[in-house]
């Protein structure tokens, strides 16, 4: 689905606001999500577009949003960092980074005092762990043992700075974590299963009351930072070191690791690869034909209305 819309974006340039696409890390947001239910709440990033899928965000309401119209899942406002699909269980994305890290952890804290068994979780990138509202709500998570799962998506940049140049030799994310009381577990993000296991385990243990859990999942981005290119030439990262990992394509993966049980799985993604690109394009064409938000109406939503 992104490989198609990177097309579209690099293209035609009618998709007007930045994208940061999340080709190359969908083991993480397939095999988290499907260890959550309807009722349990993700937040994102701005690499928000596999979570929203993974979580059941509407396809035609996303693209819409990318196209900016007013039908999209934000009503056109947002573009691809804000998009939003409440009913699924996905609620809400934003750009800032770790922005969303404290609004998981209210928002668990929330349902535990409500008496509700439902957990809300939290995507972010390794550079995110670098902002204090990291430690921060790992410490009040920790203390008040709210039912969030930290999902730290460690791609090895934040930007175009890699890990090795921002933290000493060493020290790692889960050892963070647990230094702050939140016990966690360093999973393959390239393996689907390995991280469904390891997500169920995660929610299974804030569910049932003993607070936060951290997932670090080692994976990483094929695209540049931000955009449709292959950024190779930029001077951060070489070509080898993006073949190596494209090697290790968590849908290959799956494929091959489902190939002795499941015969026809060659055929069957053959198939779904077939299906998805046209439905993509049905929802690109749908998306063009919606009208953009009207002027007159462009700050509804921002505003609660004035007691009368």
């Amino acid at each position: 689905m992104e490989e198609t819309l990177a097309d579209y974006y690099r293209d035609e340039q009618e998709i007007r606001t930045p994208v940061h696409f999340s080709i190359g890390q969908e083991a993480s947001a397939v095999g988290v999500c499907a260890a959550t239910t309807p009722q349990d709440w993700v937040y994102t990033s701005h690499r928000s577009h596999a979570p929203y899928l993974a979580k059941g965000g509407d396809l035609d309401a996303l693209v819409a949003e990318l196209y900016g119209r007013q039908d999209g899942c934000a009503h056109g406002r947002g573009g691809s960092m804000h998009v939003i699909d409440q009913a699924a269980g996905f609620a809400g994305s934003a750009a800032i980074l770790g922005e969303m890290i404290p609004v998981a952890v209210g928002t668990a804290w929330a349902f535990a005092r409500n008496g509700e068994a439902r957990v809300a979780l939290t995507y972010f990138g390794d550079g995110a762990t670098e902002e204090g509202v990291f430690a921060e709500s790992l410490n009040f998570a920790a203390v008040h043992k709210t039912p969030v799962v930290f999902v730290c998506e460690n791609n090895l940049y934040s930007a175009c700075s890699p890990l090795s140049a921002r933290q000493p030799a060493g020290t790692s994310i889960t050892g963070r974590s647990e230094a702050a009381g939140v016990p966690s577990e360093l999973v393959d993000g390239n393996d689907v299963f390995a991280v469904h296991a390891a997500a169920q385990r995660a929610v299974a243990h804030a569910r049932e009351g003993h607070g936060p859990f951290l997932l670090e999942l080692s994976t990483y981005r094929w695209r540049a930072h931000v955009g449709p290119d292959w950024d190779h030439d930029y001077g951060y990262r070489s070509k080898e070191e993006i073949d190596e990992w494209t090697a290790q394509c968590p849908i290959v993966r799956a494929t091959a690791a489902l190939r002795a049980e499941e015969p026809d799985i060659d055929a069957a993604v053959a198939d779904w690869r077939t299906r998805f690109e046209r439905e993509i394009h049905q929802s690109v064409d749908r998306a063009k034909a919606l009208p953009f938000p009207s002027v007159d109406g462009l700050l509804d939503g921002a505003y609660l209305p004035l007691a009368r």
